[in-house]
């Protein structure tokens, strides 16, 4: 088999309308409503209790068959959200499986036979002519292997979601033994939200009945700043993921402010300076000479500015060689409301001003009502010319755990596959994107409330809704070509593009994963 996961069309409509349908009655009558996304995800507005929604109901059997034969249907999977965007793709010619006839190869394939938890997976001929390759009798067992471990994982959620934490425990207990994160990629993905869940039932029995934690309140992850940047960095080198972000905002910054003389670009929650080089090498070339370049990055903390001293030195010096007049700036301060202003953020006359968020404002779609809103309206007062958003092209904030559990195994086992698809499974960069950079994002989703929960995906059509909103207006993404070019360049089939209301999308097999988007101040409301 090629893969564990290629869902069919319908999972998509099950994930986010049968399931949230049958969990979340509650949810379904606010969207008949009609009521505002952000008020939708935080209809209970009140002192933050751990899991104080009602309990949903399990899920029924042939749901559940109907869920877990999802991850085994190999061919059928071309789900791109809903009705409208799959008319989109037969209109458009979704791009799938694109490679570029000059691909560059990035990764040597390890192939040499190994065993993984007992399993054989296919190898080199070591034994003259030996057949490595697994029989029908060992794919049937694996697809029973993984129909056994979803159902597993779905049963320990729903344990978890009625607090039977004798029930969750002894799930947890048949996932372990099935679930490996050296394994095949289900195994993996597996192994993240079994880990996620853990976590969630820890948090769980540390709960007061007056919704206070007991013992410390809830686990703190031990993962440190520098392990997550080194895999955020593999991540980057190994997927397109990333770099499709930075390339997508790049062309439409440069694009935007070409033939001004100095542009200001303000980037929300700076942890890095991966996304500049690019743009300083080509406003290099700039035919009349380049203009000049300020960015002030708005850094979460002082821990997080003392590590990107030595990414922003090698910038300044990488400027200078190719000759960008380059100023950098750096705050600690939150981007609140409060602090987006011209004045804290020194906005100038005559320079062209940007606004570049890369995964960053997700984190402002919080429980307590019109944080989002308050914040793009401080940026909207700003004047930008352009707002550059990219974001996890996701539904994960659901208010109610269940339907979030569902929307994100699927979400994250997409993207497990196409690890599956780049790097051994013996290598141990692979191991760090899976279990520090997405199984920390898994565990956030999976394991916590309020607060604590940060990772806050949105589809795009909610983004367009809430930016809408708040006064800006879509510019439509015209950097097909150039993703094109970017994707060449890893040189593996199954990643897919399209262009959808103005949003430039990546996918893994037709599966959305990232969006890009570029975004100015509505005319109608520019005053």
């Amino acid at each position: 088999m090629n893969a564990w996961l290629s869902f069919p069309s319908h999972t998509e409509s099950f994930n986010h309308e049968l399931a949230i349908r049958r969990f979340c009655p509650a949810r379904i009558e606010q969207e008949q409503g009609g009521g505002e996304w952000e008020d939708g995800m935080n209809e209970i507005d009140q002192p933050w209790s751990p899991y104080n929604a009602v309990s949903p109901p399990c899920l029924a059997a042939s749901e559940e068959d109907e869920f877990v034969d999802s991850f085994i249907n190999m061919d059928g999977y071309n789900d791109y959200g809903n009705d409208d965007n799959r008319a989109l793709e037969s209109q458009q010619g979704f791009d799938h499986n694109f490679q570029g006839d000059e691909a560059i190869e990035m990764f040597e394939m390890v192939d040499e036979g190994y065993e993984d938890a007992g399993m054989v997976v296919e190898g080199e001929d070591l034994g003259g002519g030996t057949d490595l390759m697994p029989s029908i009798e060992e794919v049937s067992h694996g697809v029973d292997q993984g129909l056994q471990l979803v159902h597993s994982l779905l049963a320990c959620a729903e344990a978890v979601g009625c607090r039977d934490t004798q029930l969750a425990d002894s799930m947890l207990s048949r996932i372990w033994r099935s679930a490996n994160c050296y394994g095949d990629s289900l195994q993996r993905v597996s192994y993240c939200f079994a880990t996620g869940l853990k976590s969630r039932l820890s948090n769980l029995q540390k709960v007061n009945a007056n919704g206070t934690f007991a013992n410390g309140g809830m686990a703190v992850s031990s993962i440190n700043k520098e392990e997550k940047m080194e895999a955020f960095q593999l991540l980057h080198q190994t997927t397109p993921y990333i770099a499709f972000g930075f390339m997508a905002a790049n062309e439409a910054i440069l694009k935007t402010g070409k033939g001004n003389d100095s542009l200001h670009i303000i980037d929300l929650g700076m942890e890095h300076c991966l996304q500049w080089p690019s743009l300083i090498r080509t406003l290099a070339q700039e035919p009349e000479g380049p203009p000049k370049l300020r960015i002030t990055g708005l850094v979460k903390d002082g821990d997080s500015l003392s590590g990107l001293k030595a990414s922003l030195k090698e910038l300044a010096e990488y400027a200078a060689t190719m000759g960008v007049p380059l100023q950098l700036n750096t705050v600690s301060d939150p981007p609140t409301p409060a602090f987006l202003t011209k004045e804290s953020l020194d906005v100038r006359e005559g320079e062209v001003l940007f606004v570049n968020s890369i995964m960053y404002l997700h984190k402002y779609v919080k429980e307590s009502r019109g944080s989002l809103k308050a914040v793009l309206q401080a940026i909207k007062k700003l004047g930008p010319t352009l707002v550059t958003v990219v974001e996890q092209d996701a539904n994960h904030n659901g208010p109610f755990f269940l339907g979030r559990f569902l929307e994100s195994l699927h979400y994250y086992s997409a993207i497990f596959d196409s690890l599956e698809a780049s790097l051994p499974r013996s290598s141990p960069q692979r191991l760090k994107i899976e279990r520090v950079h997405f199984g920390e994002e898994i565990r956030n989703i999976v394991a916590f409330e309020g607060s604590e929960r940060i990772e806050r995906h949105e589809r795009a059509d909610q983004w367009r809704r809430q930016l809408g909103r708040a006064g800006f207006q879509v510019v439509g993404m015209k950097s097909m070509s150039q993703a094109r070019m970017m994707l060449s360049v890893y040189g593996c089939d199954g990643y897919s593009l399209a262009c959808e209301k103005g949003c430039l999308l990546l996918g893994w097999k037709g599966k959305p994963i990232m969006l890009a988007s570029a975004w100015q101040v509505a005319k109608a409301s520019s005053s």
